[in-house]
């Protein structure tokens, strides 16, 4: 066997590893690198808290570190597993992935800075690693293609919510005024988008019967409002579904790193590598 087919090989187990979870030993690496993230994550919480940062900070600073090098070591073994690197380093984890390390390394540069918290802020990006959860959910590649699918009937639905906010915003400066806390138009529009939403602050309430008849059609409105994209979403969820015939395998494309394609895929879908080899 030649150098060039064993480094094929080696890289080749890698990226399986790495960026697959159709085998043990890729759900095994995700299953290890989610509990590293919730360990860090829960480590940068608790370093939050003077109490404990003040008996345990010796303990905090040594799992940083822990923790750092592994995200680093997984970072590098991403870039060296798959044949364009530059795919994963501005890939929206790939960015992530780099934020959420490199903070702790600039200790060894600006120590004692003033500057070092904004830095260390960063590490909360970790936080975002959890969204990978989403590799163990076959559903999450339907949801998303709902949600594309959605995005249109959902932009002019909320479209229409703010023209409606707009119009009982505006009839309820004239209906309540300032005397009742209404100040202005923009205000009582915050106030109708408060209401819609069925948050309800407190902050302003109507007085006047009319003003209270008008805020219980909005209350009512509010519970269409939440409905009505939930609704949407899931008759585009049932439709892919019902299309969706062959189930994905958690393959992902060796060239670019592209995650889930389909059973009987040979070429990648974004890329366009050949996957099934002759």
């Amino acid at each position: 066997m030649s150098t060039k087919k064993k480094n094929r090989d080696w890289r080749a187990t890698i990226h399986e590893v790495i960026y697959g979870t159709h085998t043990p030993a890729g759900k095994l690496f995700d299953i290890v690198l989610l509990i590293v993230i919730l360990y860090s994550i829960i480590i940068v919480m608790l370093e939050s808290i003077p109490s404990f940062d003040n008996q345990y900070h010796r303990f905090f600073n040594i799992s940083e570190w822990v923790v750092t090098i592994l995200f680093t070591i997984e970072y590098i073994l991403r870039l060296i597993s798959i044949k364009q690197p530059r795919k994963y380093i501005f890939s929206f984890f790939g960015i992530i992935d780099l934020l959420s390390t490199v903070p702790k390394y600039l200790t060894f540069f600006i120590l004692q800075s003033q500057f070092l918290t904004a830095f260390r802020a960063l590490r909360l990006l970790r936080v975002f690693r959890i969204l990978k959860l989403v590799r163990f959910v076959g559903e999450s590649n339907k949801l998303a293609s709902a949600l594309k699918a959605s995005k249109t009937k959902i932009f002019v639905f909320v479209f229409f919510v703010l023209i409606v906010s707009v119009l009982l915003g505006t009839i309820m400066y004239l209906v309540e005024g300032p005397t009742h806390g209404f100040t202005s138009i923009p205000h009582s529009i915050y106030w109708t988008i408060v209401t819609l939403t069925t948050v309800g602050y407190g902050d302003i309430s109507p007085q006047t019967p009319l003003g209270q008849f008008i805020a219980t059609l909005i209350m009512i409105i509010g519970y269409g409002v939440i409905a009505v994209p939930t609704g949407i979403v899931s008759a585009e969820y049932a439709a892919y579904s019902k299309n969706q015939k062959d189930s994905d395998q958690g393959r992902s494309c060796p060239n670019c790193g592209a995650e889930i394609h389909r059973s009987d895929a040979e070429y990648c879908r974004k890329c366009g590598y050949k996957l099934i080899e002759e």
